[in-house]
């Protein structure tokens, strides 16, 4: 026979082990999760987009922010889901970034990106890289592996090296179509005439809210066509074309990477929802509006905030982008607002 104390703590046991098997278990998909991507901003009119075309660039998005989406549904940690979603995009002839982006004036490719984790703020990035197949995923490793934020030019593709990333030749990065690009920013040069708005632009994004309530953002790009003396934009620098912080925001920029360094602008986003309590959507609408359109820059911003709202802002002609957030709701699209209203049911 049990002494008063010792059923006591029997019962105990047993009720506690009642309540953890009547509570119902937390699995990844129930906690909210979100995902926003950009494949570049500028004079992107549906007039000089043939439909094929149209689609093309539709059909990619969907795909990479369906794939994003569905394995942050199942609880892959952000940061592996940024670099999955932007070697996607990277493998593409259609964006300015891996295979298809631009080309430097002497003919090279010259690769930038970046990646920040927002729950620990660690962040990796490299520049001016001529040799790694994929820059993000290079970038993640000098987050993970380095003591360091951010490597350039050999040295940083011999890093990668070293870390086991894959390695190519330059021209693996060329197109036929980049190749025209050069050309006819050489002519325009020659003929004293400023470079047509295109060579300017171009970048891949992906910011996202995972299982585990974290933020991150990431960024990759082929930089400026006809670029020289080794010139960097935006998308390497923290703060400038990338940031993230899980009490605040994450973005990811693209545009004109001058104003964007000069401006601050990912950061100043992130500081404007925690010291101004704005929502993302309007610290983003007045920075990318309020600040940028006056001073000349172009170019314009996905974003999150801790709960999963979206923002897609950006001042120029279109921007490639497709977004689910918090609620699910799904937005893929390439011009201005208006006239992806205006666009016919079913094209």
């Amino acid at each position: 026979m049990m002494a008063d104390g010792t059923r006591g703590i029997a019962f105990t046991g047993l009720f506690a082990l009642l309540v953890v098997l009547m509570v119902p278990s937390v699995s990844a998909s129930d906690s909210p999760v979100a995902i926003a991507i950009h494949g570049g901003a500028g004079t992107i009119k549906r007039s000089e987009l043939t439909p094929e075309q149209d689609r093309a660039y539709r059909n990619i998005l969907n795909q990479a922010v369906d794939l994003g989406h569905q394995r942050l549904a199942a609880g892959v940690d952000g940061i592996d889901v940024i670099v999955e979603v932007i070697q996607l995009l990277e493998a593409s002839p259609l964006f300015n970034a891996g295979h298809g982006a631009v080309m430097t004036w002497t003919g090279e490719h010259e690769l930038d990106a970046s990646i920040m984790n927002g729950a620990t703020l660690e962040a990796g990035a490299v520049a001016g890289v001529k040799r790694l197949k994929s820059p993000i995923a290079a970038a993640r490793a000098v987050m993970l592996a380095s003591p360091h934020v951010l490597l350039s030019g050999v040295g940083a593709d011999e890093f990668g090296a070293q870390q086991g990333l894959e390695q190519v030749d330059n021209d693996w990065f060329s197109t036929e179509r980049r190749q025209r690009d050069l050309e006819r920013y050489k002519a325009r040069h020659s003929a004293g005439l400023s470079p047509e708005p295109t060579a300017k632009f171009g970048t891949v994004g992906v910011v996202v809210l995972d299982a585990q309530g974290h933020l991150a953002a990431g960024t990759s790009t082929g930089g400026m066509t006809g670029k020289r003396w080794g010139r960097i934009g935006d998308s390497p620098i923290i703060g400038a074309g990338t940031y993230a912080n899980d009490k605040r925001c994450a973005v990811s920029a693209t545009g004109h990477g001058e104003f964007f360094i000069r401006w601050h602008v990912a950061s100043d986003i992130c500081a404007r929802v925690a010291y101004q309590n704005l929502t993302i959507e309007q610290a983003a609408t007045d920075v990318i509006i309020g600040e940028l359109l006056p001073a000349g820059g172009e170019g314009g911003v996905v974003a999150l905030d801790p709960r999963g709202n979206v923002a897609m802002v950006f001042n120029s002609e279109g921007m490639y982008r497709a977004s689910i957030d918090a609620s699910g709701h799904k937005v893929v699209a390439i011009y201005n607002s208006q006239s992806e209203r205006e666009r016919p049911e079913g094209d």
